[in-house]
């Protein structure tokens, strides 16, 4: 049962990319179809990467309600937009060569994710309650700076900033793209390959420790996959902090099955269908070409309200 539905998810998404591509074609087809290939690769990368990390967040928090943006993720990639703006006004920061910039700051998020998780859990995966709440704080602390500093700013720039804060999948690179590409799918593949030991650490440590896993060995891992995958799609496109939250929770209501080998593809799927579709409908229906991500926050933190109140999530 759990197999067909994934299959059927499968289905959903090469729907969605099909529409996606050919609605709408006109000539030059081509070159459009070359436009809208790049932007549907972010697309996909970006949903399936999302989704998979926040359902390894969720069970390595023993917490539905989760997301790796929680840890601060976001709140980092916006400070750094601001202290580059700042430290070199509109001109320089329009002039700063896409690439470094790119693997600057996927550097940057990850290395301040490794630093985070290393520092608060090098006596062991126990205290994972203790590195959310730290990295809840340093968020705020992070966006306290960044708006100090954006009140620095003259209206123009604080634009520019806007800009580049506000998730967008217009114009990526190809360059990125393809970096993005294969350590997204590096990483996608190294999740599903742990797929048996997250079953096994969603028991809980001590029952996980006594069937003989490595239990924070596998944490630590999982975490530094969860840090890969965020860093990079943030750098990518921006913060999309609630997309991950609508993926993991509508992957575990369409599967009957909590086996990650299922959860993880799953999550995959429909945090690339909900984009794909998303960005179908902005665009082709709408006319809009940078409200998507705007739109999936507003849609997932209704999602989180709803799971906050009702019932305790397990």
């Amino acid at each position: 049962m759990a197999e067909r539905r994934l299959i059927w998810l499968a289905g959903g998404l090469a729907l969605a990319i099909a529409l996606f591509l050919l609605w709408n074609l006109r000539a030059p087809m081509g070159f459009i179809l070359s436009l809208r290939a790049e932007k549907l690769a972010a697309l996909v990368l970006v949903g399936a990467a999302t989704g998979v990390a926040t359902v390894i967040f969720q069970t390595i928090a023993a917490n539905r309600l989760l997301t790796p943006g929680i840890v601060g993720f976001d709140a980092l990639f916006v400070f750094l937009q601001t202290a580059l703006l700042v430290a070199l006004g509109s001109a320089g920061f329009a002039a700063l060569p896409t690439l470094p910039t790119f693997v600057l700051e996927t550097l940057c998020l990850i290395g301040a994710a490794m630093a985070l998780f290393g520092l608060l859990l090098r006596k062991g995966a126990e205290d994972i309650i203790r590195m959310i709440l730290t990295g809840v704080i340093l968020g705020v602390l992070l966006r306290g700076l960044a708006s100090f500093a954006q009140r620095l700013l003259d209206p123009s720039e604080f634009a520019v900033l806007q800009q580049a804060s506000i998730a967008s999948f217009n114009a990526v690179p190809r360059d990125q793209l393809a970096i993005a590409a294969l350590t997204l799918s590096a990483a996608l593949g190294v999740a599903w390959r742990l797929a048996p030991g997250f079953d096994v650490a969603q028991l809980g440590r001590i029952k996980a420790r006594s069937l003989g896993l490595d239990h924070d060995r596998l944490v630590l891992g999982g975490l530094a996959l969860v840090a890969a995958l965020v860093a990079v799609s943030t750098a990518l496109v921006g913060p999309v902090t609630f997309l991950g939250l609508l993926a993991a929770s509508l992957a575990r209501a369409a599967l009957p099955d909590s086996r990650h080998a299922l959860l993880i593809p799953a999550a995959a799927l429909i945090g690339a269908t909900i984009l794909v579709v998303g960005q179908t409908l902005f665009e082709r229906v709408l006319g809009l070409q940078s409200a998507l991500g705007m739109v999936v926050e507003f849609l997932g933190g209704l999602l989180f309200l709803v799971l906050v109140l009702r019932k305790p999530v397990p």
